[in-house]
Order: C-alpha cells, then sequence, then structure tokens
C-alpha cells in the first residue's frame, strides 16, 4: 500500500496549480531541491509522471488531470481535520480560485467576492475572469474552486445554483435615430448596425435570441469586452444589447441612451457553477453562504 503524504500532496497541487517547482516551493516554504524531490518520490510511489516536462514548466498529463481532483481533496480534508482536531475556533486559511464571466468580474466583483474577503481575510483569493464557455470549463478541469457565469450551462458533471437575477438593454448613441422616442415597435430596428459580443459569452447567446425577434440588421463588429462596445456605441458604431450593470454610468453622464424595448425579454439569471465531483471544504462552503446559495 504507498503511504502519500500530506507535503507530497501539496507539492503536487502546487505545482500544478502555478505549473513550475519555483512557485510552488515558494508558496509552500521550501527549498527548490526538496519539492523536486517530494514530487519525485510521489511519482515513483505512483509508478509514472504527473507532468510533461516543457521548456522548464511542468504541465499536467492525463494521469495527473485525473489525480488532481483527488489530492486536492486530499489535502484540504488534512487541512480541516488538523483544524478541528486542535479543539479551538480557528480562522479559515488557505486559498479560493474563483471564476467569474466577463459581466459578473467586471462589474459585480465587489458583490461576488467582498463579503466573503472581508469576513475572512486570511484566505487567498484568486480570481479568473473570462467568458462563460470558458469558466464553465475551467470548473470542469479543475482550475477554479467554484465559478459564477451570466448564462445557462448544461453539463452533466456541473452543478449551477442561482444566484441574482440580470437584464441586458439595449443601448445606442444619445445622437441615434431611434434614441428619445418613448415608443419603439419591432420594425423600427430593420437594418440597423450591431455591435456584439463575441461567440462563447451568455451576453452573446442572449443578444442573438433577442435579435432573432426583430427585423434583419446587420453585425458591424464582434469585441469581447463590455467596455469596448460601450465605447464602439459611444462612437456612434452601431447600437447594442448590454448588460445594464455595465452601462448604469454612462447612461447617468448621458454618453448612452437605452432604447425602451419592451417586447424584448432581456431577463437572465446570474449562476453560480460547482463540479459535482469537488470537495466542498469549510472554505468553499463559507463562500457559498455569503452568497446566499449554500444547500
Amino acid at each position: 500500500m504507498h503511504a502519500f503524504s500530506p507535503r507530497q500532496l501539496e507539492v503536487f497541487v502546487d505545482i500544478a496549480t502555478t505549473g513550475s517547482v519555483r512557485a510552488a516551493s515558494e508558496r509552500l516554504h521550501l527549498s527548490q531541491p526538496a519539492a523536486s524531490m517530494a514530487l519525485g518520490e510521489l511519482e515513483r510511489q505512483i509508478g509514472e509522471p504527473l507532468f510533461d516536462r516543457e521548456r522548464g514548466r511542468l504541465r499536467l498529463n492525463d494521469r495527473g488531470r485525473n489525480l488532481l481532483p483527488l489530492a486536492r481533496e486530499l489535502v484540504e480534508r488534512h487541512a480541516e481535520f488538523a483544524r478541528r482536531a486542535s479543539g479551538a475556533v480557528t480562522v479559515l486559511s488557505g486559498e479560493l480560485r474563483v471564476g467569474a464571466s466577463n459581466t459578473v468580474g467586471n462589474y459585480l466583483v465587489g458583490d461576488l467576492v467582498g463579503p466573503f474577503a472581508e469576513g475572512h481575510p486570511t484566505v487567498a483569493l484568486r480570481l479568473t475572469v473570462a467568458n462563460t464557455d470558458r469558466i464553465a470549463q475551467g470548473v470542469l478541469d479543475h482550475d477554479v474552486d467554484i465559478g459564477c457565469v451570466e448564462g445557462p450551462v448544461t453539463h452533466a458533471a456541473l452543478e449551477a445554483r442561482a444566484w441574482r437575477d440580470d437584464r441586458l438593454v439595449v443601448c445606442a448613441r444619445p445622437g441615434h435615430a431611434l434614441a428619445g422616442r418613448k415608443r419603439l415597435k419591432r420594425e423600427d430596428f430593420a437594418g440597423e448596425r450591431w455591435v456584439l459580443r463575441e461567440r462563447g459569452s451568455a451576453t452573446r447567446a442572449l443578444s442573438e435570441r433577442a435579435l432573432a425577434e426583430l427585423p434583419e440588421g446587420r453585425t458591424v463588429l464582434e469585441l469581447d469586452q463590455s467596455e469596448a462596445i460601450k465605447q464602439a456605441v459611444i462612437a456612434g458604431l452601431g447600437i447594442a444589447c448590454l448588460p445594464e450593470v455595465a452601462v448604469v454610468d454612462a447612461v447617468a453622464t448621458g454618453r448612452l441612451a437605452v432604447l425602451p424595448t419592451p417586447f424584448l425579454d432581456l431577463r437572465r439569471t446570474l449562476s453560480v457553477l460547482l463540479h459535482r465531483q469537488r470537495y466542498r471544504g469549510a472554505v468553499l462552503e463559507a463562500f457559498l453562504s455569503t452568497l446566499g446559495t449554500e444547500m
């Protein structure tokens, strides 16, 4: 029977996270030779390498990717055991890797991580911001511990929990022909020039559903950030569907106008994503509690 030590597993997890022995050794307060030795002994006991060596960096191979979630769970369970065994009330510590889609990460980051950071200052938070597809894949690959996205995600390995409601609005430059009208009809949008988010984003998916209910127009630009789309609309390059939270400032200062479109359903739900096989220790459960999504 193999006797894998907690230190070996910690080294494996941190090398997988950072991509290098040097960075992992610094995080664990070990010398590089000691970290290399711990990884080498773990691979020897397993009987095969866990990483591909590429130009001084280590990249997880298939075997490593398969074992990483289990190694993380064992490390977290070991830390939880030590915390409870101490018999004293101790503060939470460790690291939590959070993935957020662009709207959440750029405009709601305070709501997402603020309460947890304030209540648990000794937990290191790592935030990754990308589109919904990439964050969902990050949760699947165990690159992040939890994701928060703005679009529906359906995957057998993922659990999605509703977090809060959100909506898009159709925006134009204040001088646009449709701006300032109190009543608009679907046909008023015929031939309009649209600026859209990139494919793979939840904003793009909802925008396309809305456009399908309008007369045909033209897509003139595809951009991967709401801020870039805002600037394009302000410059008069077209109109766009944007998250309401992303345009509040521009509308308040008169740089953008919201077009009334009661005939379009632009509502959506922001969701928290969890891997069904991910161990949910004290840190993760505490984070879920601050979001109001704990089970």
